[in-house]
């Protein structure tokens, strides 16, 4: 009976994503992208470029990558961190195809697009946050 129910209530994407999207140009400095996703607590950006590949994603670990190899975050610009190939969610996927997703490709954010719309991202700290809270509402409900 407790799996019947817990179908009835997956969680999409949709519900679970953060909102609003932290967004930086790639001509930001990875100093700037990186005090910028600080004050918004946030892992990744955003990135569009209208005059190039269109919409990427720029991760705290590709700041933590470029600094450690050596680069000045005044001067490094987000434009050679970028990574273009991004994959994407769609807001009805369930929050288990975004976590196989995630685990197939490597990465720890997918961009939710409605379309051409970005409505938000999902990362793994989010899977976890509504997955603990159900847990422990479902224990509490016991």
């Amino acid at each position: 009976m407790a799996n019947a129910a817990q179908a009835q209530h997956a969680m999409h994407v949709r519900e679970a994503m953060s909102k609003p999207v932290l967004m930086v140009g790639p001509q930001h400095t990875l100093r700037q992208a990186a005090q910028l996703m600080a004050m918004r607590r946030v892992g990744s950006a955003i990135v569009i470029d209208p005059d190039g590949e269109g919409l990427g994603i720029m991760t705290e670990r590709d700041v933590l990558n470029a600094i450690g190899s050596g680069l000045d975050p005044d001067v490094e610009q987000c434009a050679n961190h970028i990574t273009w190939d991004v994959v994407y969610a769609a807001p009805h996927w369930s929050l288990e195809e975004a976590a196989m997703a995630m685990a197939r490709g490597g990465f720890r954010h997918l961009v939710v697009l409605d379309g051409d719309e970005v409505l938000g991202i999902i990362s793994v700290r989010d899977l976890m946050r509504v997955w603990a809270l159900r847990r422990a509402e479902a224990a509490a409900s016991v």
